[in-house]
């Protein structure tokens, strides 16, 4: 029987896993839409069009047959917000800290794999889990890494925190995360606090799905051998 390898790594989505991202997000596209006289959207528009980056956020958010350029300046005016805006009403969910200091003291790297783009989700991650996340990288497709799902970003982290799809799972809110643990041939863990609906999870292929932070550490405790 072949021996199991210890747990090394967990790798979290960031939006709808860590952090409800959505009022930040949500006030950014209402912003962004509002310079350009678009109409508002609601939270749960906002909430079903986040998940593959904020380029395809602000294409969603926008009227049908909205040509590139204008839908540029808007995703312009989106970022330019968002980069002064992203901590106004975001916060970790119930649990995540306790849950990332346990991971820490018991060795385990911990790193944020998002669609977030990169820049916004180093300043995130640094403002709300200082000395938590070892390693944190978003959206950066002009150095050839690909989006989720596509496995790029998580196969580059697991190579950078020594790890890799027998010594680590990816924990994440959405089918673009399953999708992604799919490709990079990682265990899934799915939670329901995010920002999908939790009938729609349970049809997705992943190990586990967990409705509280209690349960993801009980999951992850399990996997450390206590």
């Amino acid at each position: 029987m072949e021996e199991k390898t210890p747990l090394r790594a967990v790798l979290f989505d960031l939006d709808g896993t860590l952090l409800d991202t959505l009022p930040d997000l949500h006030a950014a596209v209402n912003h962004a839409l509002s310079l350009h006289g678009y109409p508002l959207r609601t939270l749960d528009q906002t909430r079903q069009a986040v998940g593959n980056g904020v380029k395809k956020l602000i294409l969603r958010s926008l009227p049908k047959g909205v040509d590139e350029g204008e839908a540029e300046a808007v995703l312009a005016d989106f970022r330019a917000y968002y980069a002064e805006h992203s901590t106004d009403l975001t916060h970790p969910y119930p649990g995540i800290l306790p849950l990332l200091r346990t991971l820490k003291e018991r060795g385990v790297a911990v790193g944020v794999v998002s669609n977030k783009y990169d820049a916004a989700v180093r300043q995130i991650c640094a403002h709300y889990f200082p000395s938590l996340i070892d390693l944190a990288l978003g959206e950066d497709e002009e150095r050839g890494i690909r989006r989720k799902p596509a496995p790029d970003a998580v196969l580059s982290a697991l190579a950078a925190l020594g790890a890799d799809h027998r010594s680590a799972v990816y924990v994440g809110d959405s089918e673009v995360d399953a999708m992604t643990a799919e490709n990079a041939h990682l265990p899934c863990l799915l939670v329901s606090w995010g920002f999908r609906e939790r009938s729609m999870l349970s049809s997705l292929r992943c190990a586990a799905l967990l409705d509280d932070t209690d349960e993801l550490s009980d999951y992850l405790l399990t996997a450390l051998g206590n």
